[in-house]
C-alpha cells in the first residue's frame, strides 16, 4: 500500500517507538539479568543453594508466565499507553523493594511481584509496534525488539556487577529502580499517537476485526510459534541465570570478569537477531524453517562442544558462536504472528507466543540448577542443547498453515 503526504509523520512515528520501546526493553532486560549477577552474593548471604538459588530466578518468571495472558488481553482492551507506563513503573518499584528483603521468603514475593508487573509490558509493547508502523516496517520492527532484549542481557552484567563489587547488591537495585522510572516518565511524555488505521493493515482489514479473541489462541500457528519459543528460549534464560555462577565458582573469575564474559555473548547475539531479520525478510519469509531448522541445529553441537570446554577463554568463545547462530532463528519463530495478526488482536496473539517463551524462564533455572546440584554444570549446559534440538524439531515437523480469524486470510504461510 502506498503512503500518503504524510510519509515524513509516518516515519517519525515509527523511528520514535522504536527508539522509546527499544530504550525501555533494555532496561527491562538489565532488571532482569542483574538478579542473576547478584545470586552468588545472595546466595552466600541466605545460605541458599543453587537449587534454591534457581527458585528465587523461576519466582520472576512463573508471575511472569501467568502475567502474559492477562497482559495481552488488557492491552487490547485499555490501549497500550496507559499499560505500558503502569508497568514500566510498577516493575521499577518492585526492583527498589527487593533490595530491601530480609530473607528467603520476602525475595521470593519480590520477584514473584516483578514478574508479574513486566508481564503486562510485551503485549502493551507489541500492540504500541503494531499500531504505530506500517506493515512494511513492522517485522523490522520487532527484530529491533528482539534484538535490544540481547542488547539488554548483554549490558547488564557491564553495567550490574561493577555496581555490585562498589555499592553491594542492594544499593544496585535501588539504583537501577531510579533509571526505570526516568524512562517511563519519557514513555508517557514522547510516545506518539497511534498511525490511522488504513496505513497500518491491509485494504481488507481497514476496519476493525471482530472476532473472538478464543480463535486466535486455538490458531495452529499461534500454538506452534508459542512450543518452538518454549524451547528456543531455553538457551536465554539458561545462559542468563547461571554463567556468572559457572564462571566465578568453577572457572575462578572475579564477578567483574565473569559480567564481562557473559555479556559477550549476549550483545553478540543482538547483532544475530538483526541479521536474522535481514536474512528472512530478503530470502526466506515464505519458508522460515529453510533457516530456523539449520541454525538451531548447529547451536545445538556447538553447545555440546561448549559443555566439553576445559578453559573459561574457550567456553565464552563456544558460547557466543552458539548464541549468534541460534540468534539468527529469532524471527523465524516469533515475528510471523506479529506480521500476519490484525492489531486488534495483536496483544492476544503476541501474550500467548510469549506465555510459551516464559514456560522457558520458569524451568530453565530450576531444571539447570537442579542438574548442577546433582551431576554439575556440564549436565545443565547439556539439557540447553537438548532443549535447543527439540525447537528445530517442532520447526521441522511443522507444515503450511493458514491464519484464518473471520476476516480475508493472508496466503499460505510456511512456520518455521
Amino acid at each position: 500500500m502506498s503512503i500518503p503526504s504524510s510519509a515524513p509523520v509516518v516515519r517519525r512515528t515509527e523511528r520514535t517507538t522504536l527508539a522509546l520501546l527499544v530504550g525501555v526493553f533494555i532496561i527491562d532486560y538489565i532488571d532482569r539479568v542483574m538478579i542473576a549477577v547478584a545470586l552468588p552474593l545472595i546466595g552466600a548471604e541466605f545460605g541458599l543453594s543453587k537449587t534454591t538459588q534457581g527458585l528465587v530466578v523461576s519466582a520472576f518468571a512463573i508471575a511472569y508466565l501467568v502475567g502474559q495472558m492477562p497482559g495481552g488481553l488488557l492491552a487490547d482492551r485499555v490501549g497500550a499507553r496507559p499499560l505500558l507506563v503502569i508497568s514500566l513503573v510498577a516493575w521499577s518499584v518492585f526492583t527498589a523493594a527487593t533490595g530491601f528483603a530480609p530473607g528467603l521468603v520476602v525475595l521470593l514475593v519480590l520477584r514473584a511481584a516483578f514478574g508479574f508487573a513486566q508481564a503486562l509490558f510485551p503485549g502493551a509493547a507489541f500492540k504500541a509496534l503494531a499500531e504505530r508502523t506500517t506493515q512494511e516496517g513492522r517485522s523490522r520492527g520487532a527484530g529491533l525488539l528482539l534484538a535490544s532484549n540481547s542488547v539488554g542481557a548483554g549490558l547488564g552484567p557491564l553495567l550490574v556487577a561493577p555496581l555490585v563489587v562498589a555499592a553491594g547488591w542492594r544499593h544496585t537495585f535501588w539504583i537501577v529502580a531510579v533509571a526505570g522510572l526516568v524512562v517511563g516518565l519519557l514513555l508517557w511524555r514522547l510516545l506518539p499517537a497511534p498511525l490511522p488505521r488504513e496505513l497500518t493493515e491491509p485494504e481488507a482489514r481497514v476496519a476493525p476485526v471482530k472476532v473472538p479473541v478464543s480463535q486466535v489462541l486455538r490458531n495452529r500457528l499461534v500454538i506452534r510459534c508459542a512450543a518452538m519459543f518454549a524451547c528456543f528460549n531455553m538457551l536465554a534464560y539458561g545462559m542468563i541465570t547461571w554463567v556468572p555462577s559457572y564462571l566465578v565458582e568453577t572457572k575462578g573469575l572475579s564477578l567483574v570478569a565473569a559480567g564481562i564474559s557473559a555479556a559477550i555473548p549476549q550483545l553478540v547475539s543482538a547483532a544475530a537477531v538483526l541479521l536474522g531479520g535481514w536474512l528472512m525478510s530478503r530470502y526466506f519469509d515464505h519458508r522460515p524453517r529453510w533457516l530456523v531448522v539449520p541454525a538451531l541445529v548447529a547451536a545445538a553441537g556447538v553447545l555440546v562442544a561448549m559443555l566439553l570446554s576445559d578453559s573459561a577463554t574457550g567456553f565464552t568463545v563456544l558460547q557466543t558462536v552458539a548464541m549468534f547462530i541460534s540468534g539468527l532463528a529469532s524471527i523465524g519463530i516469533v515475528g510471523l504472528p506479529l506480521r500476519v495478526l490484525p492489531r486488534d488482536l495483536v496483544g492476544a496473539g503476541m501474550g500467548l507466543v510469549n506465555t510459551g517463551g516464559q514456560l522457558a524462564g520458569v524451568l530453565a533455572p530450576l531444571v539447570m540448577g537442579w542438574l548442577a546440584d546433582r551431576f554439575g554444570f556440564a549436565a545443565a549446559f547439556g539439557f540447553l542443547a537438548v532443549s535447543t534440538l527439540a525447537a528445530a524439531l517442532i520447526s521441522l515437523t511443522t507444515r503450511s498453515t493458514t491464519l484464518s480469524l473471520g476476516a480475508p486470510a493472508p496466503a499460505k504461510e510456511q512456520v518455521g
